[in-house]
């Protein structure tokens, strides 16, 4: 199995490269950072810096999107830090959340992602796509073919992430959740006459290692599945409660409006409503050994990297957790 970490591009950009260099230390083997362009600062340029400072991480976006970058940038920006990383750089991408909201546009189409990831493979593989009406080829690419990683909750989604991409994001830690959202990623990629086991699984979420303050920890963390009930808001006005499971959609009663200015704050007022028990479902919380446990059971269900959102007060102390305990337990 393999570890990723997640990271805010946070001011200043130096500490995020620390943070990734002390990341490649404890083992993790992904070094991701969100891209939210108004939010936090801009996440391809202090990808550039990572990919200077480090020698095995792979690095990439989590996630960006189809709306506000044009294809062709995107694929001509995943070559250059290609070129400067040795090789390392990946993708990951979804329909846009709050890159998009924030500058007051919408998330992509199904169908405009799935083209998305078509062009831009191509593309920053140096193949000649037809774009916005007219061939377009980047002469200076070098053949590479591009690890593309697809975040999604919804059918149509998860469909086009199996036929498409390399690897599947699942946002939230649940093992009953990865293990009723799993056959649909793995459905699309049957579809698309794709081998089994092509596409591999992630399951993306905060880790925190709680040195015997669990309710501490649940006050870091509320965040997450705050920014998760967006997208289950919008699954359910287009699908219908029915259609997912119910340790998904439980938790939205009473849900507040989203403050999209805050998206990803420890503290967002608009994601107090989150209990504990959420908490523990979508995030890792405990000892070394409950995180063990936990990523031992998603293991057996398909799960292929798990990967950690460092948005806590805690985030040396767990990654030292990580690389001298649980990191080593599944090596």
């Amino acid at each position: 199995m393999q570890f990723g970490a997640t990271f805010l591009t946070d001011p200043p950009p130096g500490r995020i490269v620390e943070l990734a260099r002390k990341a490649e230390d404890a083992g993790f083997d992904y070094v991701w950072l969100v891209d939210s362009q108004v939010l936090w600062q801009d996440s391809w340029i202090v990808a550039a810096l990572i990919a200077e400072a480090t020698e095995r991480v792979k690095i990439g976006p989590m996630v960006t999107n189809p709306v506000t970058r044009d294809w062709s940038v995107i694929a001509s920006m995943l070559g250059v830090l290609d070129e400067i990383s040795g090789g390392r750089i990946v993708c990951g991408i979804g329909r846009g959340d709050s890159a998009v909201r924030t500058v007051g546009l919408k998330p992509s189409t199904v169908d405009e992602l799935r083209h998305s990831i078509r062009v831009i493979k191509d593309l920053f593989a140096g193949n000649p796509v037809e774009h916005n009406g007219v061939e377009v080829k980047i002469e200076w690419a070098d053949g590479r073919e591009l690890e593309v990683w697809g975040a999604g909750y919804g059918p149509r989604v998860l469909n086009v992430v199996g036929g498409e991409c390399d690897g599947f994001i699942l946002q939230l830690t649940d093992p009953d959740i990865f293990e009723w959202i799993l056959p649909l990623v793995r459905d699309g990629a049957a579809a698309a006459g794709r081998t089994e086991g092509s596409v591999k699984a992630m399951v993306a979420g905060p880790a925190y290692i709680t040195g015997g303050n669990r309710e501490h920890a649940h006050s870091q963390l509320r965040w997450f599945a705050g920014s998760v009930a967006n997208h289950v808001s919008d699954l359910i006005a287009a699908h219908g409660v029915d259609n997912f499971p119910e340790a998904l959609t439980t938790f939205m009663q009473g849900r507040p409006k989203y403050d999209y200015n805050r998206h990803g704050q420890i503290g967002n007022p608009s994601t107090e409503y989150v209990p504990n028990e959420i908490n523990e479902r979508f995030c890792v919380i405990g000892e070394p050994q409950e995180h063990i446990d936990k990523l031992q059971r998603l293991n057996d269900l398909g799960m292929d990297q798990y990967n950690i959102y460092f948005i806590h007060d805690a985030v040396e102390a767990t990654m030292e957790g990580y690389g001298e305990h649980v990191i080593p337990a599944f090596r």
